[in-house]
């Protein structure tokens, strides 16, 4: 708990959490006008003009969505705020006292590892805050009530909780990885926001090819598509079902701490 602690301490007396979280701010904002006027759309019996029919056009499918808006880049920055975790104790040099004052590299790492959880935990309670306090007023106002008390909506929150924790994690590993701080920075934010689309368009054009649209279902392999997949609820032609995007999160977890932890016990620190 004191590693932990310490290393709480090292990004709250930084500007790192804070610029990170008035971008969080703004994304979830941005994200939540879009969701509600797509929820406004879909409830409003018109889901086939955006694409939006079956389960996924139900009132309990689109709040799930209104109340976790913003997950996407939010993703992003506590994962970039898992790698400067790392990276910083490079870009300052001050690796050498940390693993002086902590000789065994494996309780720095499930320190950071701890740590960066908990942000991941502070962020994912700060946007949720605001788009319960905002969905249920929209839905309410809408007439289609704040269907809190539906479990697909639980759900939604529970598992958006987890996909923060994990990709602040995520980021650990990066960051153990690739200790050069501009370096992981600019690496995965281009995997996360491009690589992204490119994976997309892969599974797309790989599914013409093969004429089979259960080929677009494998493009949850990707982190970032399982995250949506997890919180997405019933599965589409295009997604399968939300444990599976789970299960692939918490397979990339659990890959990135171990890498994470052998990674810097094997490292030369100058």
């Amino acid at each position: 708990m004191n590693l932990v602690r310490s290393e709480l301490l090292k990004i709250r007396t930084t500007s790192t959490w804070w610029l990170l979280g008035i971008g969080a701010f703004v994304a979830t904002a941005l994200a939540f006008a879009v969701n509600a006027w797509l929820a406004h759309t879909v409830l409003s019996g018109r889901g086939e003009e955006v694409g939006v029919s079956g389960a996924q056009a139900s009132a309990p499918a689109q709040a799930a969505g209104l109340y976790t808006s913003g997950q996407y880049l939010g993703l992003l920055f506590v994962m970039l705020i898992g790698i400067l975790m790392v990276t910083n104790e490079f870009f300052h040099q001050t690796a050498t006292t940390t693993f002086l004052t902590t000789p065994r590299r494996t309780s720095v790492i499930l320190g950071k590892l701890g740590a960066a959880s908990l942000l991941g935990f502070g962020f994912w309670l700060a946007t949720t805050v605001v788009d319960l306090i905002a969905g249920a007023a929209f839905l309410s106002l809408d007439g289609h009530g704040t269907q809190l008390g539906e479990w697909e909506v639980h759900r939604a929150l529970l598992f958006n909780l987890l996909a923060y924790a994990i990709w602040t994690i995520l980021g650990v590993g990066i960051g153990t990885l690739i200790p050069n701080q501009l370096g992981a920075v600019i690496t995965a934010a281009v995997l996360y926001l491009v690589g992204t689309q490119v994976v997309q368009l892969l599974f797309f054009l790989l599914s013409n090819w093969l004429d089979s649209e259960a080929v677009v279902k494998w493009q949850v392999v990707w982190p970032a598509v399982a995250s949506q997949v997890m919180i997405s609820g019933e599965p589409s032609q295009f997604t399968p079902a939300w444990w599976v995007g789970a299960l692939v999160l918490t397979g990339y977890a659990v890959v990135s701490g171990t890498a994470g932890v052998l990674i810097t016990r094997r490292r030369d620190i100058a």
